[in-house]
């Protein structure tokens, strides 16, 4: 590997092609270019005509597979409480992509994950379970068993990213959860959350996806602690290339100007301090970045010129 890929959205909902699949590719984790003169290069317009919160798996098929939300609030602009009604009346499936080689995709497949009972399906990622030989995929959902009161994360498994197992709760917390991202390093599982009370990303760490998930209590942002470092959502993290050292990605959602890496020389530990040398070439939105080789990156820039 000597390189990463960026998959994700753009922008504040002002245009439809805002929310579709965007690929941004980096050789040092630290500047970022968007791919195809900054167009889309998956687009969806199937269920709700929008996708976000895109997550990009690799495979053991040796396949590429991309999950993505099932919502455009562009499309749903002229309703007040949109942000409301997406979550009590919005879609309950995945879109899904796959691709042999990263360059050449299927057609979007919309596929329904939970029952008549949730009011949505958001922020979908997944993460490969070598105790089930499965990948276990993960979202957010309101449903109407307690009249929409509270977000919880579920999950099921799938061996193709095409058919799925019953959905079940995977974390229910006093508070909202929503935007879970999953890495592992080690033999041990961190998991970062957002809680939707605080506005902040939590941190868990596991010996096996089924838990037990205890708060990493050294976890810190700029020496705060990190459940307490307000304004920020769709986590994603990466380990650097052939060093001991990871960058954990937030959306900075409340100062609308995307995302902001801190980076860590511990990931047990999970002391996160500020990069503010990072560059990105436009605002990203919540996405998933993703190791690629040389041979990869060159194939994409050549298939998706970045200008």
């Amino acid at each position: 590997m000597g390189a990463y890929l960026f998959v994700h959205f753009i922008g504040t909902e002002s245009d439809p092609a805002h929310e579709q699949i965007y690929f941004s590719v980096s050789k040092d984790g630290t500047i970022w270019k968007t791919l195809n003169r900054k167009q889309p290069i998956l687009t969806s317009m199937i269920g709700e005509a929008g996708v976000r919160d895109p997550y990009i798996e690799r495979g053991k098929d040796g396949k590429f597979y991309v999950i993505a939300t099932d919502l455009s609030i562009y499309h749903r602009r002229y309703d007040k409480n949109r942000w409301l009604s997406c979550q009590q009346t919005g879609s309950r499936s995945l879109i899904v992509w796959e691709s042999p080689d990263l360059i050449h995709w299927t057609a979007p497949e919309m596929i329904e994950c939970m029952d008549e009972s949730a009011g949505c399906l958001w922020a979908p990622e997944a993460e490969y379970d070598p105790a089930k030989d499965a990948y276990m995929v993960f979202w957010a959902s309101k449903t109407s068993d307690d009249n929409f009161t509270k977000q919880r994360m579920y999950r099921a498994y799938t061996k193709d990213f095409h058919s799925f197992t019953k959905p079940e709760i995977f974390i229910e917390n006093e508070n909202c959860s929503i935007d879970t991202t999953i890495t592992s390093h080690s033999g041990i599982f961190y998991r970062f959350t957002k809680d939707e009370t605080f506005k902040a990303v939590t941190m868990e760490s596991a010996p096996s996806l089924d838990g037990p998930w205890e708060p990493v209590e050294t976890y810190t942002i700029d020496g705060i602690p990190g459940n307490t470092v307000f304004g920020y959502e769709g986590p994603t993290i990466f380990k650097y290339h052939n060093e001991n050292k990871w960058c954990l990605l937030l959306d900075h959602y409340s100062g609308k100007d995307g995302y902001k890496p801190f980076i860590t020389t511990d990931i047990a530990k999970g002391k996160f301090t500020s990069a503010g040398d990072a560059v990105f070439d436009d605002i990203y939105r919540h996405g998933t970045t993703m190791p690629i080789t040389d041979e990869e990156y060159d194939a994409l820039v050549n298939a998706y010129p970045i200008d």
